[in-house]
């Protein structure tokens, strides 16, 4: 099955091949097929397996090779991070296109907005405060939009987005076509669909005997001590096989702290928190996309921005809040059809809120004690025996030799505890093909 298959205009199918994406996931073969048709859909998949070429192709393709000027489509999505990486995939799809689209989400001026809304955009892919905010101040009208894409709705619910949604709703033609994509399907999000959607289709791509976690991560899950997690964290950083790896903490001084720590120690790590401006967080995510950075340290504000097929590691450094925020938080890897891993660390007092995720997600209730000089832990995670904490090219920091202690790598402690929860890594259920096209460039979800 191919692109061309489905019915997508050749010029759509030469920019993607362009990227080296030349087969469509499960969840692009079932929807495309009935958007084009004008199908309203509910379109339910897990994080990494397409949504965007879901909708995102259908919706280019309706508004022809040379559109009218003027918003035709709107894109809401719920965080900066993911306003910027759906903006770019649409922003691939209709290259060899006059059509036009264009990022409105807050932290970011006006000005630069605003022109591109009145250079006449076709395509507006925002969040619901900025798009409100403008709305409100008459420099943007969704009254001749024709393709309305709620992405991310169970998120948008988590975040307090839905009275602002159905604002937008509201400002739209009732015949619009209405597209919804969301991970999970809590009960105000199907209340959503029923009252502005007309006679959707339900699409879930997801395998009968798939559990609620994915299939293609590795997940392992350790008691650790808050002292000694730095150390842990620095032996996976130098399993075999490693690439890119997002570590989330649940505050941004925790943040900023793991990111600092890992620099001293020789790795390539930069991070993303609400404490930035969105310019340096836009930064530290292009350096790492590019490969400039290998590690990011991100607080959950990040956590559905992160669209890297290259993630073969992610670390959560605390317990997150719910199971849905750890779907969220490990879908960032085993994207785009390869395997990952999930390493997840519990705090003692945090013992109580794994149990609750555990129980949510039918895994084990209970985490194996780990310390960086466990044995299971290398094994676990194919990390390469006599791996120190620290990258051997990397002097100890100055701080450290003037207060007189010994590397951190040289204080082995005593392992305990049976080996760690392993959910082993499955083939994928999706069947995405990535080429890398003739002359470098680098294939994107």
């Amino acid at each position: 099955m191919t692109f061309r298959d489905l019915g997508i205009d050749e010029d759509i199918v030469d920019a993607l091949a362009s990227r080296g994406i030349l087969e469509p996931f499960p969840i692009q073969e079932q929807t495309i097929p009935l958007a084009l048709n004008g199908q309203d859909i509910i379109g339910q998949a897990k994080t990494g397996t397409g949504k965007t070429f879901g909708f995102g192709l259908p919706l280019i393709q309706r508004l022809g090779l040379n559109p009218e000027p003027g918003v035709k489509a709107l894109i809401v999505v719920p965080t900066r991070e993911l306003c910027v990486q759906v903006t770019e995939d649409i922003e691939l799809a209709i290259s060899n296109r006059e059509t036009k689209v264009a990022a409105i989400y807050g932290g970011k001026s006006y000005e630069d907005q605003v022109d591109q809304i009145k250079a006449g955009a076709q395509i507006i892919v925002g969040t619901p405060g900025r798009l409100l905010d403008l709305a409100s101040q008459r420099l943007l009208s969704f009254k001749a939009v024709e393709v309305m894409v709620l992405d991310e709705a169970d998120r948008m619910l988590d975040l307090g987005f839905l009275g602002d949604v159905e604002k937008l709703f509201a400002q739209t033609p009732p015949e619009r076509h209405t597209m919804l994509f969301s991970a999970t399907m809590p009960g105000p999000i199907v209340a959503l669909a029923r009252r502005f959607m007309s006679k959707p289709i339900h699409i879930r791509a997801t395998d009968p005997d798939e559990g609620l976690t994915q299939a293609n991560i590795k997940h392992v899950v350790y008691r650790a001590h808050n002292l000694d997690k730095d150390e842990v964290v620095a032996r996976i950083l130098q399993a075999e096989g490693r690439e890119k790896v997002v570590i989330f903490t649940r505050t941004k001084r925790s943040a900023s702290k793991v990111t600092e720590e890992l620099t001293d120690r020789g790795f390539s790590a930069t991070s993303v928190h609400g404490d930035m401006s969105q310019e340096a967080r836009e930064r530290s995510m292009a350096a790492f996309k590019a490969g400039k950075k290998d590690i990011l340290i991100a607080t959950d504000v990040a956590a559905r921005g992160i669209d890297v097929d290259d993630v073969t590691h992610v670390i959560n450094y605390t317990v997150p809040e719910d199971d849905k925020a750890y779907l969220h938080r490990v879908g960032r890897t085993g994207r785009a059809g390869r395997t990952g891993v999930a390493v997840t660390f519990v705090d003692w007092e945090d013992m109580h809120k794994w149990h609750l995720i555990a129980r949510a997600l039918d895994m084990p209730l209970e985490p194996a004690e780990t310390y960086s000089s466990s044995p299971h832990l290398f094994t676990d995670l194919n990390i390469p025996a006599g791996t120190k904490g620290r990258l051997n090219s990397t002097p100890i920091p100055r701080a450290e030799k003037a207060a007189g202690r010994p590397p951190r790598d040289s204080q082995p402690r005593e392992p305990r505890g049976e080996s760690a929860i392993d959910k082993p890594a499955g083939s994928g259920r999706t069947r995405q093909r990535r080429r890398r096209p003739a002359g470098g460039g680098t294939p994107t979800a």
